[in-house]
């Protein structure tokens, strides 16, 4: 009879254990689940985002409402924003927007490279790269992010037009804390409209992009004007380079 009734215990410890493994293994799977809608939003994103009357807002956009309690952003249509920005930005950031798919593999090839040698590394991210990772992902030199970025960068390439990822860009790229978009920064630092920005005005703005909350367009040092008149020399001879925009 003891020995029955030793096997009557052991039975629910049994159940016991079975169970929390199962329970365990829900919550993986949901963890799983989670992770999975998460890699793939941004995809679906790029395709709701496609049409042009849609206006995204990114996640820094996003941080700052929570940070901040709002940002400064009004949409530019392509068509109105000053083609001496477009040119601007393009010849400062990615002076290969039009002949790449969303990826300059050379310059990819050249970072590894650099990398693998023990070399300082230095920048190859195109304007489709910035526009998904200011769009969906975060800032600051982490692989992961990186690794993410790239498939994205080709997805919205190959899903949007030149101009879409031009125009997206220019509309969420940050100028400054809480100031995106090209108008805001326009009016923020110049008191003109995106539509209305000089050549001068245009490289300024430019060259600030990589480090807006140091570089001051609205007052340049000596370094700054520099790297803006290099700038705006590119952007006047830009014809070749950026007819996937103006053709």
């Amino acid at each position: 009879m003891p020995e029955r009734q030793d096997e009557k215990k052991e039975e629910p410890m049994a159940q016991t254990g079975a169970g929390r493994s199962s329970w365990l293994g829900r919550s993986w799977r949901r963890i799983a689940l989670v992770l999975l809608a998460l890699l793939l939003a941004p995809y679906v994103l790029i395709l709701l985002y496609a049409p042009g009357f849609v206006h995204p807002v990114s996640t820094l956009m996003l941080r700052d409402v929570v940070l901040r309690g709002g940002y400064e952003r009004q949409w530019m249509p392509f068509e109105t924003i000053s083609p001496h920005l477009v040119r601007s930005v393009m010849m400062s950031e990615d002076g290969q927007f039009c002949a790449h798919n969303g990826v300059d593999w050379v310059q990819m090839r050249g970072v590894v490279q650099d990398a693998l040698d023990g070399e300082a590394t230095r920048g190859a991210s195109t304007i489709s790269m910035q526009t998904v990772k200011n769009l969906f992902l975060w800032n600051g030199r982490f692989f992961v992010r990186k690794a993410l970025e790239l498939p994205l960068a080709l997805a919205a390439d190959f899903v949007w037009s030149k101009r879409r990822v031009m125009e997206v860009y220019l509309n969420i790229a940050e100028w400054g804390p809480g100031i995106y978009g090209a108008e805001a920064a326009a009016r923020h630092h110049f008191g003109v409209s995106a539509a209305n920005l000089s050549r001068r005005q245009a490289a300024l703005l430019a060259v600030a992009l990589p480090n807006p909350f140091d570089r001051n367009p609205g007052k340049p040092g000596r370094g700054l004007k520099r790297l803006a008149s290099l700038i705006e020399r590119r952007a006047g001879a830009s014809g070749d380079y950026i007819t996937c925009l103006y053709p």
